[in-house]
């Protein structure tokens, strides 16, 4: 389907503020900074009777790719997960039209957590956690989210000393198995 005109930054943020999503998933991957993979994305959906519309943003934007929501799904998907593309197109174009609605919320704190991303902050223990915590108060504060908080928390800590005031207090996991628990464990003093 061919759009009769082109898309203007008014109709885009507006539809945007309808049809899309700022989101930052999180998973489990065993090379990552703390055990967890941080992935934040832009998009948007259709029907794919309308998918001119997510051809028109790809165009407008530049970058990005168009997808079925599932394999039997008929919700077309503008999906933009490139760094460079978030950071160098949608951010500035959000920051000069911004969405009207609860969504520019989400938006600001996607943009923050990009932004703490390209920063590396991520790599940082308490840097991770502050930015699971501000993913985690996005979308309705992360209902549709596979682990909870807790979970990824607790990940994020094994095996690191956050926070810890004394250098002979070291803080870690359980030994046999991953339990929630912590024990602290007193380097013996030297002879």
């Amino acid at each position: 389907m061919r759009l009769r005109r082109e898309l203007t930054p008014d109709y885009i943020s507006g539809f945007v503020d309808g049809e899309g999503c700022f989101c930052v998933s999180i998973r489990r991957h065993p090379s990552a900074p703390h055990g967890w993979f941080m992935q934040p994305t832009f998009q948007v959906y259709q029907h794919e009777c309308n998918a001119g519309i997510l051809e028109g943003l790809r165009e407008y934007f530049g970058c990005g790719r168009l997808s079925h929501k599932g394999p039997n799904s008929s919700v077309m998907t503008y999906s933009i997960y490139a760094r460079r593309d978030l950071v160098g197109r949608i951010v500035p174009f959000f920051d000069e039209h911004p969405l009207v609605s609860e969504k520019q919320r989400d938006f600001e704190r996607f943009r923050e957590v990009l932004l703490r991303l390209v920063r590396k902050e991520h790599l940082d223990p308490e840097g991770f956690d502050e930015m699971v915590r501000i993913a985690f108060e996005m979308n309705a504060h992360g209902k549709q989210r596979k682990y909870r908080l807790d979970d990824v928390l607790i990940g994020i800590l094994r095996d690191c000393t956050p926070g810890a005031s004394r250098s002979d207090v070291k803080i870690q996991s359980e030994p046999h198995g991953d339990m929630g628990s912590w024990t602290e464990m007193i380097q013996p003093a030297l002879l």
